[in-house]
């Protein structure tokens, strides 16, 4: 059983570039609301996209087919390239932050960081370990921990109380080397989806959002936000 909670975070663009800033991560790049999946509302989204993060519902639906999933790759293999960063989660309620982490990491060569930036010392220690061992790390690394709660307490809903069931999960979709993989601390290894380029990964990610709503479609809890350029 999972010893560590945090209160969640929410899909909310101004919760998360504090969060961002607070981190110590330039504003150069910034989170916005991706309002919907038709081609008209992708074509508000400022471009470059680097990252999408991605609320949906813990349902029976999703953990059957997570189950399924697991097995197929296990049976079947999977490209992950090394220079994927993944970490897992070992902290309830963690699965925002987690996000932020996998889109940050996997676009360091984009992202400008603040010289104290907490974030980049995370991910500069965190570089050699294995994914369980950054779920350690990020256990006891305190900075990241303080940010998160005030963060958590910034959204327009009333944080839960921390004993709360939550049954909203965060995922990171990123490109990285020419593949669009899902990072999600609950799986135990990155998902790749498939080839993407820079100036097609709103969209290839966007399939994969779809994928989730359609394996839930009585579900309207889904909210998607953009790490684009500012």
């Amino acid at each position: 059983m999972e010893s560590h909670r945090w209160l969640p975070l929410e899909a909310n663009p101004e919760v998360t570039n504090q969060f961002l800033k607070q981190l110590g991560i330039h504003p150069s790049w910034q989170f916005v609301d991706v309002y919907g999946m038709e081609p008209e509302l992708l074509s508000m989204v400022p471009r470059p996209v680097c990252a999408i993060l991605l609320l949906f519902p813990v349902t029976e639906k999703y953990e059957t087919f997570r189950t399924e999933e697991e097995a197929k790759i296990k049976a079947e293999g999977q490209e992950v390239k090394p220079s994927v960063y993944f970490m897992k989660q070992t902290i309830s309620n963690a699965c925002g932050t987690i996000g932020l982490i996998h889109a940050i990491a996997n676009n360091r060569d984009k992202i400008n960081f603040e010289t104290d930036s907490s974030l980049k010392k995370f991910l500069d220690d965190s570089m050699p370990m294995s994914p369980e061992e950054r779920a350690k790390y990020l256990e006891t690394y305190e900075a990241i921990r303080v940010t998160h709660e005030s963060s958590a307490h910034e959204g327009q809903t009333e944080a839960p109380s921390i004993d709360e069931k939550v049954d909203l999960h965060f995922i990171a979709l990123v490109n990285i080397d020419g593949n669009l993989y899902e990072l999600d601390g609950r799986k135990p290894f990155p998902i790749n989806h498939g080839q993407s380029s820079d100036d097609t990964f709103l969209e290839d990610a966007v399939e994969v959002c779809k994928k989730f709503m359609e394996r839930d479609p009585d579900e309207l809890r889904f909210n998607a936000i953009a790490l684009a350029a500012a």
